[in-house]
């Protein structure tokens, strides 16, 4: 009994410890190479914002930030394996609209809350609908048209089920009562040779992968998914306006790391993500490919990414769609 005041001291005393090994960890930060992973294959617009950015950030880290391609499961593969990595730095993932719309559509072996540190919101950007050439709608309503004269007939593809570019054809088909046959990729890398080469009609790539071919001529752009036409793109009307009153989709880029990564190193990473997204040839760069750097607080984000895994529930419901 005589020993028992000194338990608050032991307490304390081990509370500093843990503060001060955090602190030093954070100092010591980064020591090697650091993994980011990405949940789709190479070409697609998450490897592409990856890719644009982690040179930027091998610069500020003084460390080498090493891209690596984890393709499956519209990214439940590459978040899980960023879950069960170790909570030290050196293992961070690129969050896509996946990580809220898989809890609504797959039984994950991870929380996708729980289970991560939130760093930042890279970027936002909308989607493009755009067709092949060779299929004949110029807008929305001759695209309208079409699809009511041949239901079932015309495919569509999507960089996976449950990505937004998949759930922006779902929402456009549930407004205005057409239907058309979904051809599932793994990632918008493999979609869009097969886009382009005619094999599927219309897709609703994320800007940056599908915009460079649209200003090549080599696939006609009808629509952008947002409420307001894109700076990268302001000659391209929205859907909502083009006769679908209420159609809004967006798509997001964010970084986050296993939980319980130490404070010091999420706010490290956190400063650095913003630093780079600073820098005017990146911002520049992300603007040209119809993203807008964003660059929030891990509050904000992790606030973001619990009202999108809200949000996707409700209509990931609404429109009856299953996971793999």
């Amino acid at each position: 009994m005589k020993h028992t005041g000194r338990i608050p001291l032991l307490i304390a005393a081990a509370m500093l410890g843990m503060a001060h090994t955090a602190a030093a960890q954070a100092q010591a930060y980064p020591s090697k190479p650091i993994r980011f992973i990405v949940g789709f294959p190479p070409g697609g617009t998450n490897d592409i914002i990856a890719r644009a950015i982690a040179p930027k950030l091998s610069q500020g880290l003084g460390e080498q930030v090493v891209v690596e391609n984890r393709g499956g499961a519209n990214t439940a593969i590459a978040t899980e394996l960023a879950a069960r990595a170790a909570p030290d730095g050196y293992t961070v993932v690129m969050n896509a609209p996946g990580h809220a719309t898989n809890p609504a559509l797959i039984k994950l072996a991870f929380d996708p809350v729980k289970d991560f540190a939130f760093i930042t919101l890279i970027a936002e950007s909308q989607n493009l609908l755009v067709v092949h050439p060779s299929f004949p709608p110029k807008n929305v309503k001759e695209l309208i048209a079409i699809s009511k004269k041949h239901p079932g007939e015309i495919n569509y593809g999507s960089s996976g089920i449950g990505t937004t570019v998949h759930l922006s054809a779902e929402l456009f088909q549930y407004l205005t009562g057409i239907k058309w046959v979904h051809i599932p990729y793994r990632g918008g890398g493999p979609a869009i040779p097969e886009l382009l080469a005619g094999q599927i009609s219309l897709y609703f790539g994320n800007m940056p992968t599908v915009i460079r071919h649209a200003r090549a001529g080599k696939l006609r752009p009808i629509a952008v998914t947002g409420a307001q036409r894109s700076a990268a793109a302001p000659d391209i009307p929205t859907v909502a306006e083009s006769g679908v009153p209420g159609y809004e989709v967006t798509t997001w880029y964010g970084m986050a790391a296993p939980a319980k990564t130490p404070r010091p190193i999420i706010e490290r990473l956190n400063s650095e993500v913003a630093r780079a997204l600073k820098s005017p040839d990146l911002r520049e760069r992300l603007t040209a490919l119809g993203a807008e750097p964003v660059g929030n607080t891990p509050e904000q984000y992790a606030a973001f990414i619990q009202n999108e895994i809200g949000k996707w529930a409700k209509v990931i419901k609404a429109a009856g769609i299953k996971g793999e």
